[in-house]
């Protein structure tokens, strides 16, 4: 068995083989399979409901699952991996009673050497102005920001981001992205979620999701060129429509 050195290509951030979740006695993940790259930046893309945060959730160690999922070389809650993984949830995951820089500052002094610093962090989700006003007093999108940002702070190795740039203005959105290139650059591996399938271009590489499923591993790139659309949300929509064809197909074969 090879084992990694010198030449040897690093191992996944992420490894994930045949899983399933079920909720409610129905199942809404099935039997995905799939690995992030160390050091890279995965869209997660797919409408309402398709199971994006179902993934993600379990990833990060708060959904039961079958099957096999590897994170950071660990079980997905391994108190070895406590700190080492960051997720940004949809709602706001902050002290509303402090201030966005008393926030930062506790979560980098949880963080220990991996932190951030507190000031360019601010400046990267643009709370620089309100950085010092308490979070209660801030509107949806600014509290997002927020919780955003003490993700950021604390330097993790993998970043699960639900819909993080949701609700933002779109100069703001470009500094996250340029944010989110930078901590890959430096050896982080980020996993964002998004409806807005234009995004995909932002990333490595996309996962597109459907009703529980993927149904492709691909860049923006390449799945414009294996489609002939013109936009990511013609290409997405192709890729369902192939997708029933093989399983009518499928289906008409038994």
């Amino acid at each position: 068995m090879m084992k990694n050195g010198a030449g040897a290509p690093p191992a996944p951030a992420v490894a994930v083989r045949g899983l399933r979740v079920a909720r409610g006695g129905r199942e809404t993940l099935h039997g995905l399979s799939f690995t992030l790259p160390a050091g890279s930046v995965t869209g997660l893309l797919g409408p309402s409901g398709c199971g994006k945060t179902t993934l993600m959730r379990t990833l990060v160690g708060v959904q039961r699952y079958d099957g096999e999922v590897r994170v950071l070389n660990h079980e997905p809650a391994a108190p070895a991996i406590r700190g080492r993984v960051g997720y940004v949830t949809q709602g706001t995951a902050v002290y509303k009673d402090l201030t966005a820089r008393q926030n930062l500052r506790y979560f980098a002094s949880l963080a220990g050497p991996r932190a951030r610093d507190v000031d360019e962090v601010l400046d990267v989700v643009g709370l620089t102005d309100l950085a010092d006003r308490r979070v209660s007093t801030y509107s949806g999108g600014e509290a997002n920001r927020a919780s955003l940002a003490c993700a950021l702070v604390a330097g993790p190795e993998l970043l699960v981001l639900d819909k993080p740039t949701i609700e933002l203005d779109p100069l703001t959105r470009e500094d996250l992205w340029d944010a989110f290139q930078d901590l890959a650059a430096q050896g982080a591996t980020l996993l964002v979620s998004s409806h807005v399938m234009d995004e995909a271009f932002r990333c490595d590489r996309v996962l597109l999701m459907r009703e529980g499923r993927i149904l492709a591993t691909t860049t923006a790139k390449d799945l414009l060129t294996s489609t002939g659309a013109d936009t990511v949300d013609a290409a997405f929509l192709a890729v369902i429509a192939d997708s029933e064809s093989q399983s009518e197909q499928k289906g008409g074969q038994r």
